[in-house]
């Protein structure tokens, strides 16, 4: 019978999409780092992203896409590694009218006000520095809908996903459902959204003989952002995993302020500055009380119409680490070249550190070739 109701669906959905045009797009891209920590290191490679879409803008649709690379990584003395991967990438049927969108499988589901340090990163990994914009997917069904005062409302159901993801310090119960939604409403001069998300996440305890154990995680996520003349926002999370039998509560909280501004000098130079504060508190076995701060800098100046100079610099107060990134870039119709050179420290660590330049010990220079087709 279950089998029978799930034929009955695929043909419901792909039924309409039988008279639909195929279309087949890429991405091809090829990367070479070379940098010098405790000791010079190079890495390089090649990545290709096929999809393939069904439907428009409305109706049903169905998106499918892979990620496959193959990189090469040495010491330049007698360490060689090479590897060869291929996963999907995201793989989802979707039904939008104009008002309504749903979703089904593997998609990125994104939000929030921050843009370089984001304590409502629940669901993705997107790191600034990556000219790609690359992050895993997660298996999910997506439901949104939009008023036409932009007040808009979230659902989703996530499914199958073990590995952690976002900001995850643990992942979540294999098999378990996980629930949440947002409401984001307009106000004067900007916008205000309220999130939540529910989880059972798997702990472990530190010692000699770890403990394994589940427990309930709750997520309560607020943003906001105003354009008053200079852009002004706000980005907060927290999240409480807790497990009554044990006597286990553990409080994770992230809070970031930001602001950006164009200056007219020349082209016009753009400045981006967050700063967040994040709290860890666990009085029994999980994990020790802990304050870290960070703060970030962008600055952004367009060169003429198809090249863009660009620097980031992360600090890390608690660890008084320090990264800095300088990137040129050119875009023209099908192809992106970027150059960046990176000057980490030699024990990259925290958020500051995720991207493949943001992970690169010491000093180094990556150099990136991209073609969309």
């Amino acid at each position: 019978m279950l089998r029978a109701v799930r034929c009955l669906c695929c043909v419901c959905i792909l039924s309409p999409l039988a008279a639909s045009p195929l279309r087949f797009s890429g991405q091809a891209s090829a990367w070479a780092i070379g940098s010098n920590g405790t000791d010079w290191l190079g890495q390089g490679g090649i990545r290709y992203l096929p999809a393939l879409a069904l439907g428009g803008k409305t109706g049903f649709g169905l998106d499918v896409s892979a990620n496959g690379w193959f990189e090469g990584r040495t010491d330049f003395h007698d360490s060689l590694s090479i590897g060869l991967k291929v996963k999907p990438y995201r793989a989802l049927v979707r039904y939008a009218r104009p008002r309504f969108e749903a979703r089904l499988g593997l998609q990125k589901i994104s939000f929030g006000s921050a843009t370089l340090l984001r304590p409502l990163m629940w669901f993705d990994r997107i790191d600034p520095r990556d000219p790609l914009s690359l992050t895993d997917g997660v298996y999910a069904l997506l439901g949104r809908y939009f008023l036409q005062n932009n007040t808009n409302f979230w659902a989703w159901g996530l499914l199958d996903n073990s590995v952690t993801k976002g900001l995850e310090l643990f992942p979540t119960e294999e098999w378990k459902p996980e629930l949440g939604g947002r409401v984001q409403l307009p106000v004067p001069r900007g916008e205000v959204a309220a999130s939540y998300h529910y989880r059972r996440a798997e702990l472990s305890s530190r010692g000699v003989e770890p403990i394994m154990w589940t427990a309930s995680e709750h997520r309560f996520g607020l943003d906001g952002k105003w354009d008053v003349g200079v852009g002004l926002w706000f980005e907060c999370a927290a999240s409480h995993l807790s497990d009554p039998d044990l006597s286990v509560f553990f409080w994770q909280r992230a809070l970031t302020l930001g602001s950006d501004y164009t200056l007219g000098i020349g082209r016009g130079l753009s400045i981006l500055a967050e700063h967040m504060f994040i709290s860890l508190a666990d009085p029994v076995v999980v994990w020790p009380v802990s304050n870290v701060q960070l703060s970030a800098l962008s600055l952004s100046y367009p060169l003429g119409l198809v090249d863009n100079l660009r620097m980031l610099v992360y600090y890390d107060w608690r660890n008084k680490g320090l990264y800095r990134y300088l990137s040129w870039q050119r875009t023209l119709d099908n192809w992106i070249f970027n150059v960046a050179a990176f000057w980490n420290p030699v024990h990259p660590a925290g958020l500051a550190g995720t991207s493949a330049t943001g992970s690169a010990a010491g000093r180094g220079l990556m150099v990136t070739v991209v073609f969309n087709h």
